[in-house]
């Protein structure tokens, strides 16, 4: 854990060094102060907008284990957010499974699993929005491959999962075989353990529910594409909308590189990266980037911190649902 968090550090202080060399720091100065602020209520508009329809996507993932209102839902899903940006080596990723368990009947094992599936199902959603804007824009051979990659393997999750869930007592026995070896009371523990995390998958056979978390899924997406592009009306860029879709993209591969908290670092540098394709400044796409990032993180820590009181938790109850296997068997 240690060790992570440490590389994580490094890695997030490299990227800030190769952000911020060579800029006009005077231009970023006078970048700040020659934006159009009347484009960021709008945008933090979207940004709300986001975690609202995250939860209530959330909701519908979870509908097949427990019904949990809405409140209850945006409240969990507002503090697991602030977590993930707050807490290093992605251990916040672990904060909403732990939190609904606290307000339902939910297994934390299960509860995560509901995790999995959101993340697989984005990961497809903004692949297939990447297929879709190379009919309109030659994309950089280095993202296409880094695109096709992360295609094959959300591909390959998605199979296993609906596998394991439509076979799920064979899917059990290979794993009984595989696991068979370990002391008796460890082996129990981790087969019960498995048969709850993969009741989060059973959206993946519910067609109509898999095609409305799909669809809030896109809407999601392309919700983010719509306040980057508002973003660049406010810098005064004159770049068409393919060039927000393609920023999105490049962004969620860079942010998904375990970091710093807050993804400083690394979302900076592939803000850069991804406006240097469109012949944007570094000056200018810095500036973009620190804005940017400052109305994303800012809006998670708002709405985390505003719900804090009613989730309570810590960095070591998280390190125990990461680290404890009897935990999860006696759960």
């Amino acid at each position: 854990m240690k060790k992570k968090v440490i590389a994580g550090l490094v890695f997030s202080a490299l990227l800030v060094y190769l952000s911020i060399r060579g800029i006009d720091f005077p231009g970023v100065a006078e970048g700040f102060r020659t934006i159009h602020y009347g484009y960021v209520p709008p945008t933090l508009a979207l940004l709300f907008l986001m975690q609202v329809l995250r939860s209530y996507r959330w909701g519908l993932i979870l509908s097949p284990l427990a019904k949990i209102d809405q409140f209850s839902l945006f409240s969990v899903t507002s503090a697991g957010f602030l977590a993930i940006v707050a807490i290093p080596a992605r251990l916040g990723e672990l904060a909403r499974p732990y939190l609904i368990t606290k307000k339902s009947d939910l297994k934390m094992s299960s509860a995560f699993g509901t995790i999995i599936v959101e993340r697989v199902l984005d990961s497809l959603t903004v692949l297939v929005i990447a297929g879709s804007v190379l009919l309109f824009i030659p994309l950089p051979p280095w993202l296409v491959r880094a695109s096709v990659l992360f295609l094959l393997v959300t591909l390959a999750l998605l199979a296993v999962m609906i596998l394991m869930i439509l076979k799920q007592e064979a899917s059990l026995r290979i794993m009984t075989l595989l696991i068979g070896k370990l002391p008796a009371r460890y082996a129990e523990g981790l087969n019960r353990l498995i048969r709850h995390f993969l009741q989060g998958f059973r959206i993946m056979v519910n067609p109509v529910l898999l095609a409305s978390v799909a669809g809030l899924s896109l809407l999601i997406w392309l919700i983010d594409v719509l306040a980057i592009y508002l973003l660049f009306l406010a810098f005064g860029f004159q770049l068409p909308v393919t060039a927000a879709f393609v920023l999105m993209i490049i962004l969620i591969i860079g942010i998904a590189i375990p970091t710093a908290p807050g993804f400083i670092g690394n979302w900076h540098y592939f803000c850069i990266l991804g406006l240097s394709l469109f012949g944007v400044p570094r000056t200018d796409a810095l500036t973009f980037a620190i804005i940017y990032h400052a109305l994303s993180i800012g809006i998670v820590i708002i709405l985390g911190l505003a719900f804090l009181p009613f989730n309570r938790f810590s960095i070591a109850d998280l390190r125990r649902q990461a680290q404890s296997v009897d935990a999860g068997a006696q759960s």
